[in-house]
């Protein structure tokens, strides 16, 4: 697997990820949350020029260098905050949404960033239970910084809270083998600007 940035031209394809990854909840009766639009293109390119989103081009051994899955970030609360992460269902259980999430830790842990964070359903299977199993731990509402606690109120009004969320943090080297080292470099001439 590669992981890379993205480029201008997989955005539609970064869509079409989302699109698919939100099919999964329809099963749990989250039609919803299935059938909510992906990023809009603006926005998909906002954290592509900034250096915010990567996409993980598959397993070892695809011959094509087309995204399977990609992660975006923001800074907040002075933590490398995952603003999501999606995963083709065709690619799921194969490690490629971990490796993202360490691909960020990596990053985050060289510019000294104390943790990773994210919001998200918890009574969803592959949702905070996959994320307790990354090392995320469940943040109780009275400690959440003002970034996350603003992401929380717009999680709310865009309907979110119709089922249980919750924001998590973990280390942000947590589970980077060694092994994953040459991931982490991708050749962003600037990797501060990755996470401004």
């Amino acid at each position: 697997m590669r992981i890379r940035l993205a480029r201008r031209s997989e955005l539609s394809r970064i869509q079409d990820i989302e699109r698919a990854a939100g099919e999964p909840f329809r099963a749990l009766g989250m039609d919803t949350v299935a059938d909510d639009d992906p990023p809009p293109v603006e926005l998909l390119e906002w954290y592509r020029a900034a250096g915010r989103c990567w996409v993980a081009t598959g397993p070892a051994g695809r011959a094509d260098d087309r995204p399977v899955a990609y992660l975006t970030a923001d800074l907040v609360d002075g933590a490398a905050h995952i603003e999501q992460v999606s995963v083709d269902p065709a690619y799921a259980r194969l490690g490629i949404g971990r490796a993202l999430i360490d691909h960020l830790g990596a990053r985050a842990e060289r510019h000294g960033l104390p943790a990773l964070t994210l919001t998200t359903f918890s009574g969803v299977p592959w949702n905070e239970p996959y994320y307790a199993r990354l090392g995320f731990v469940t943040v109780p509402d009275r400690e959440l910084g003002d970034g996350l606690r603003n992401i929380r109120a717009e999680e709310a009004e865009h309907g979110l809270d119709r089922w249980p969320r919750v924001c998590m943090r973990r280390s942000p080297a947590l589970l980077v083998p060694p092994a994953l080292a040459p991931l982490a470099a991708d050749g962003h001439a600037d990797d501060r600007a990755a996470l401004r």
